[in-house]
Formats: structure tokens, sequence, C-alpha cells
């Protein structure tokens, strides 16, 4: 009776619902979700629920077609269910007549037997109309590109010459990276131990200890993965303790830490050195010292706001700072689709008045000559390039430094790297020194 009542479809069909009705984010939803369902229907659950929310705008569109009267708010759930059978007939490779009848049982696990007729009519009438129905979603940007009006516009606005790239990049399936620990072994050691164990991956041009895996697998397949020999990572991402220019004697400040992977990476650079990691919240710091433990590594965490300086600084200035901002996350929709629903226009200014007050804040506290990197992983101008143009207007005593390897493409200000460029995730670095 339980595992009836979590089925797969079902469960994603909640799922999907909480993200788009009540404005919870997907990971936070399955993480409670899928531990209810027998291990077996767990991927499916996983990738129903991420590939609604990735093709939303477009799956909403074609169901707008089919069903002429909308759905009520207390039956988001069936709606979100018409969503998952319509992303299934199209992308995954079940065969049609068990997508269907699968659907419609999904709506009595829901306790809503009579949507069985309208889900059923529904998906039916798609597979007999498909074709002009499809055709339909070329005369609309957002059913087209699967985005939010309001964010296709800012990628226009941005990026003019790349928008539509920007937009297919987001809509793919991301790829996995690894980082090497290189107090382990070297690149080529990890890479000779994933042809042992017959997983197929590369060295990519992301870093000195960057994989890209041929396709993706569980973390716990990876060799030595529980002992802290390799991390997931995106290549993007791993730009970034590079371009603090580490070496040993340092006392290093990572601002916004968890989950962690820089704070691990600076480390896995030079282990002795002072790292004080900061999060505001305590649960997320718990994710640090998991990541930590599991590398062998020891950092000072300290849950706090990083802007309260006063609540957690001890008055010793920092050699390297490091602001991995809170940003919109425009960079990352490719492995967070759910960004593309729960953004809104007005957070994109209120994200850049966080941004800015945390480079006022934390700027005092860099040792004359030391290094701010400033790192977001928004594809948005307003967070990146403009934010860092505004602060170095505002402090003559502060001068972009320039690294000796380009971590993406340079900017008038910093460096861009949009969303699918080289295959890795969107994300802006910019480096500052003080005079």
């Amino acid at each position: 009776m339980a595992k009836t009542k979590h089925s797969a479809r079902a469960t994603s069909a909640r799922a999907i619902a909480e993200v788009i009705q009540k404005q919870r984010s997907l990971n936070a939803v399955l993480t409670t979700a899928l531990p209810l369902l027998a291990e077996n229907e767990r991927s499916l659950c996983q990738q129903i629920s991420y590939g609604v929310l990735r093709w939303q705008f477009q799956l909403q569109a074609i169901s707008k077609q089919l069903v002429r009267k909308p759905l009520k708010a207390k039956d988001s759930d069936i709606a979100a269910l018409l969503l998952s059978g319509l992303y299934q007939l199209r992308e995954l490779r079940i065969p049609e007549h068990a997508v269907i009848s699968e659907t419609v049982n999904a709506c009595k696990t829901l306790g809503k037997p009579w949507a069985t007729g309208l889900v059923n009519a529904s998906l039916r009438n798609y597979l007999r109309q498909q074709e002009n129905i499809e055709q339909q979603l070329l005369t609309d940007d957002a059913a087209n590109y699967a985005h939010p009006d309001w964010l296709l516009k800012q990628y226009q606005h941005d990026w003019p010459e790349n928008w539509q790239a920007i937009a297919a990049a987001n809509n793919q399936q991301p790829p996995m990276f690894l980082r090497v620990n290189k107090q382990h072994q070297s690149r080529d050691a990890y890479l000779a131990k994933l042809t042992q164990a017959e997983i197929m991956a590369s060295a990519v041009d992301a870093g000195n200890e960057a994989i890209l895996l041929n396709k993706p697998c569980d973390v716990f397949q990876l060799p030595g993965f529980e002992n802290g020999d390799a991390s997931v990572q995106d290549g993007a991402a791993q730009h970034v303790a590079e371009l603090m220019n580490i070496n040993a004697g340092l006392r290093i400040l990572d601002a916004c830490a968890a989950p962690g992977g820089k704070t691990c990476h600076i480390l896995e650079q030079q282990p002795d050195n002072t790292v004080v990691a900061l999060d505001i919240d305590p649960r997320r710091l718990q994710q640090i010292e998991q990541n930590t433990d599991r590398l062998q590594l020891k950092a000072e965490l300290i849950a706090s706001d990083a802007g309260d300086t006063e609540s957690w600084w001890d008055g010793q200035l920092f050699d390297r700072i490091l602001i991995d901002a809170p940003c919109s996350g425009t960079g990352v929709i490719r492995r967070h689709p759910d960004i593309k629903t729960l953004r809104r226009p007005d957070d994109i200014g209120n994200l850049a008045t966080q941004q800015s007050a945390l480079l006022e804040k934390l700027w005092p506290l860099l040792k004359p000559d030391g290094l701010l990197v400033y790192t977001t992983c928004s594809a948005l101008k307003q967070e990146n390039e403009l934010q860092v143009s505004a602060f170095l207007e505002k402090h003559p005593e502060a001068k972009e430094h320039i690294p000796d390897h380009a971590p993406a493409t340079r900017r008038p200000v910093g460096y861009q790297r949009l969303p699918g460029d080289d295959n890795l995730d969107g994300f802006y670095y910019a480096c500052l020194q003080h005079r």
C-alpha cells in the first residue's frame, strides 16, 4: 500500500506542484520525497521532476491547448501530473501506452480518480494533434525557448548576440565534472583509477584538477570518493581557487561558503593555510563540515551573516577574501531548472544590493596588497561587471588584478563565462587588489 501511495509519477507531480505553487526549491522538496519511494522508482521521479521544470514553459503552453478550463489551485498536483505525462511522451523512451496508463493511474494515487478521464483524454489528444500543437509553440518566445519572458528579455538586453545560445544551453542536461584532490594524487593517476573502474572520463582545460565524465554516475561508484580522492564540482567553479593565487602562510576568508566546494578546493591547494568559512545558515555549515571531513581538511566554520562583521570578525586582516556572492543563479539553470520558476524580476535588483553591501563590508578586512576575488554563477551584467565597475569607481584604493591565465572571456571588468561555453556553467570572475 505504501509503495502505491508514493509512486514515482504521483510523487513527482506533488514535487512539481510544490515548486510551482508554493515556490519551494526542487532540491528541498526531493530531499524529503525521494526517501519515501522504493529505490527502483527514485531515478524516474527525479528525472520527471527535473525534466518538467526544465521544459515547464513549453509544457504549460501545450497543456493550455489541451485543457480549455484551467484547473483550480487545489488541483495543482493534477496540473503537474499532466505536465509530467506530456514530458514523458516528448522526452523519455517509454512506450506511449505505458506513459498514458501509469500517468492515469497516478490520479488515483493522488486521491483524485475524477481526473483520470481528463488526463487520459489530454494525453491522447496531444498524440493525435502533436504536429499542430508543437507548431504553435513557435509563435511565443517563452514557450519556444522554455524560459520566462522577463528572463529572455534580460538575456536579450545583456547579450543580444548570444541570448538564444544561452537559452539552449540552459535547457541541456548538465554534464558531471570532478575535481581531483591533488593532496591525494595527480589528475593522471585518478584518470587511471577511473579507467580501471570502467568509468570513461577525460581531462579538461578547466583547471589543473578538472575531469569530465562521459556520462554522470553515482558518486559512490567513483574510486576513492569516500576517502576524499575526488569531489563533484563544475569546471567553471574550479577556476576560482586558481584565481586566488594561493601559497603557504595565508589567512583566507570564504565569505559565503556553503556547501563548501570552493572552501575545500582552496584548502587542497595549501592545507596548512588558515581558512575561515562563513555561512548564514548553520545547517548549511554542516554540509561544509561533511565535505572537509571526507577530504581530511580543516577550516574554521562560523555561522554568521558575512556582512555583519562585528558579530564574527576577530580584527585580523585577511590575505585573500572570496566573495562567492548570493546571486540569481542564471548561469546554472541547467543544473537547477527550478530557477526559471522561482526567480522573479525584482530579485535581480535586490540581489545586486546585497552584493554591493558585501563588497563594502568585506573590503576593509583585506590586507594591503591582498586579493579579493568576487564571483557569481550569474549571467546578468547587473550582478557582475556593472557591480564591480561601480565598486571600483567608489574605491580608488582598489584596482583590478589581471591573472596570468584568463578564466573566461574578458569583459570591461572581470571575466564572463556564458552558460554552455566550453560545456561549462555560466560564471563571472573579478580579482581586486588593495593598492
